[in-house]
C-alpha cells in the first residue's frame, strides 16, 4: 500500500490554504476568499497549520524574503503558487493542489538544504515546475476552519458566545499579541459582563465558522516568515545575538515606571492574518507593555510593476476626469467598511460574524442590488453594535479624539468616531447604514464631497498615511493584546501610499 501518497492525496483534496497578500494584492485577495469558501477549503492562519501557500498580488522585491520564511516555516508537504491578478487565482489553487499531491515535487520538497544559497531543493523544484508560484498563508491543520470562513479563527470565537474568546495564556504574549484578550487582562466568558446571556447568539453562526482555526494563531507569525524576517535586521538593539527564529534576544531597559526590566523586539507584519497588507510594526515590549512601536515604510514596487489601490479605485478615476457615479462609489465604501469590520471580529475573536460581513462585502461588489442585501446588512450591524461583550472587550483601548485626529491629518470614520476602538467600529455600522440607500445613485461623483473608505481622497496625502502615523502613540503603553485591536480598528491600507497615482504624484 501507498501510504504517502494516500496521505498526499487526500492533503490535496482539501489544502489548508495560507493567503499572503502583499500591496497591491486586495482584488486578488478578495477573489481567493471567494474562491476558497466556495470550494470548502480552509484557510491557515499561520505558516505551520498551511499545506498551500498563496501570494497574491505583484512581485514586490522588498518582500521576497519574507516569503522565503513564510516557505521555510511551512512543513511538508507543501506547496507554493502566486496569483498576481484575480484571474490566476483559480489556476494558481488547482496548480497548487496538483503539487500538493505529486510525490516526486514533494520529494524534493522535503530534501535537506543545499549546501549554496540556503535553500532546500523542493522549494526550486516546486517553483520551476508552476513558473511565477510563491507562497500564501493557509488554515489549520487539524479540521478547523472549514465551510465558508475565508478567514482564520481558532475554536475560540465570538464576543457574543458562538465561542468564548481564546484566553491569552494559552499563547504567550509577547510571541503571539494576538489582541483577543480584554484591555485589563481578563477573558471574557461565553456570557456578557454582566452575567447575563450573550446577547444574538444564533445556531448557524457557530456551527458555520466557529472552528476556524486561528485568531489566537494570528502572531504565529511573529516568528514564522510574517515577522521573523524583520527580526533578522538585528537593528533593534545593535549587537544583541539573534534567537533562532531571528528575533533578537531580550536586553534589560528601564520601562515607563522606572522598573528594569527585560525588553523584547517584536515586530508585527508584514503577513499577519487579519493584519493591513504589508504594514510592519515594529515593537519594544517589557512584560506585556509597549514601551515603543516604529512602522516601516510600506513595501514598493518596481518601476515596471504599476499597483492599483483597489478601495480608492473610484476616486482615483474620477480624480483623473473619468466618469464615476455616486453609487458606485459608496459601494465599494460601504465594502470597504465591511471588510475592516470583519478584520477587526476576527481579531476579537466572533469568526462567524466576520465570516457574515465578508459575504456581505462580496456581495456588495458584485452589484447585488440594495434589496437582496438590506435585511442581512441590518441584522449584522444590529448584532454587533448591540454586543455588549464586543463593546466591553474593545472600550477604553486606542482612544483618538476628533482633535487628535485632525492633528495628525486624519478624517473619515476615524475622525468621525471620536473615541476608542468600540466608537470606530460603530461609525462603520453608522457610515454602512447611511450609504445602503443610494447604492444606485446615478448622480456623477464628486470627490471633494464624497470621502473614500478612509477619509478624504488626495493622491498628495492618502488618508492611510495619517491612519499609520497615528499608530506609534496610540500603541505606546498599550497591553499587547489590545495592539492587534487598535491596529485593526483604524485598518490603514498600506496600497494608497504605493498606489500608481501617490507614486507620480510623490515623483512630480
Amino acid at each position: 500500500m501507498d501510504l504517502t501518497g494516500l496521505i498526499l492525496r487526500v492533503t490535496a483534496g482539501r489544502p489548508h490554504v495560507l493567503l499572503a497578500t502583499v500591496p497591491g494584492g486586495a482584488a486578488v485577495r478578495l477573489a481567493a476568499e471567494r474562491l476558497l469558501r466556495a470550494r470548502d477549503w480552509p484557510q491557515a492562519s499561520t505558516p505551520a497549520k498551511a499545506d498551500l501557500l498563496l501570494v497574491a498580488g505583484p512581485d514586490l522585491p522588498e518582500l521576497r524574503t519574507a516569503l522565503e520564511r513564510l516557505w521555510r516555516d511551512m512543513p511538508a508537504p507543501r506547496a507554493r503558487v502566486h496569483a498576481r491578478t484575480p484571474d490566476e487565482v483559480e489556476a494558481a489553487l488547482d496548480s497548487g493542489r496538483a503539487l500538493l499531491g505529486s510525490p516526486a515535487v514533494q520529494r524534493e520538497s522535503a530534501a535537506p538544504p543545499a549546501e549554496a544559497g540556503g535553500h532546500r531543493e523542493g522549494e526550486h523544484g516546486a517553483q520551476e515546475r508552476h513558473e511565477g508560484d510563491d507562497q500564501a498563508p493557509g488554515h489549520d491543520r487539524d479540521g478547523g476552519g472549514e465551510g465558508e470562513a475565508g478567514r482564520a479563527g481558532d475554536a475560540h470565537g465570538g464576543p457574543d458566545g458562538e465561542h468564548a474568546p481564546h484566553d491569552a495564556g494559552q499563547d504567550t504574549e509577547a510571541e503571539h499579541g494576538d489582541g483577543r484578550q480584554a484591555p485589563n487582562g481578563q477573558t471574557p466568558d461565553s456570557q456578557d459582563p454582566d452575567g447575563q446571556a450573550p446577547d444574538g447568539q444564533d445556531a448557524d453562526g457557530h456551527g458555520d465558522h466557529g472552528d476556524h482555526g486561528g485568531h489566537g494563531d494570528h502572531g504565529d507569525h511573529d516568528d514564522h516568515g510574517g515577522h521573523g524576517n524583520h527580526g533578522g535586521h538585528g537593528g533593534h538593539g545593535g549587537g544583541q545575538t539573534d534567537m533562532p527564529g531571528g528575533l533578537p534576544m531580550a536586553e534589560p531597559g528601564a520601562d515607563r515606571d522606572g522598573l528594569t526590566l527585560d525588553r523584547l523586539h517584536l515586530p508585527l507584519g508584514p503577513f499577519l492574518a487579519d493584519w493591513p497588507a504589508g504594514l510592519t510594526v515594529r515593537l519594544v515590549l517589557q512584560g506585556d507593555v509597549v514601551q515603543r512601536a516604529d512602522v516601516d515604510e510600506p513595501a514598493r514596487p518596481s518601476d515596471d510593476a504599476a499597483v492599483e489601490a483597489f478601495w480608492v479605485q473610484p476616486w482615483f478615476r474620477a480624480a483623473l476626469g473619468e466618469p464615476v457615479t455616486v453609487g458606485e462609489a459608496v459601494r465599494r465604501r460601504a465594502a470597504a467598511h465591511l471588510d475592516s469590520l470583519g478584520r477587526l471580529l476576527a481579531v476579537a475573536g466572533w469568526p462567524a460574524e466576520a465570516v457574515r460581513a465578508g459575504r456581505l462585502r462580496d456581495d456588495l461588489l458584485s452589484g447585488a442590488p440594495r434589496a437582496a442585501v438590506a435585511p442581512r446588512l441590518e441584522r449584522l450591524t444590529r448584532r454587533v453594535g448591540r454586543s455588549r461583550t464586543l463593546a466591553w472587550l474593545t472600550r477604553g483601548i486606542g482612544v483618538v479624539t476628533a482633535q487628535k485626529a485632525r492633528e495628525a491629518g486624519a478624517g473619515g470614520p476615524a475622525a468621525r468616531a471620536d473615541g476608542d476602538v468600540a466608537a470606530r467600529y460603530r461609525q462603520w455600522l453608522a457610515d454602512i447604514r447611511h450609504d445602503l440607500p443610494r447604492l444606485e445613485d446615478p448622480a456623477p461623483l464628486d470627490v471633494a464631497v464624497e470621502e473614500s473608505p478612509r477619509g478624504p481622497w488626495s493622491a498628495e496625502a492618502p488618508p492611510s498615511a495619517a491612519l499609520i502615523a497615528l499608530l506609534p502613540p496610540l500603541l505606546e503603553g498599550a497591553e499587547l493584546a489590545a495592539a492587534r485591536l487598535v491596529v485593526a480598528s483604524l485598518d490603514p491600507d498600506p496600497e494608497e501610499l504605493v498606489s500608481r497615482g501617490v507614486v507620480e504624484v510623490a515623483r512630480g
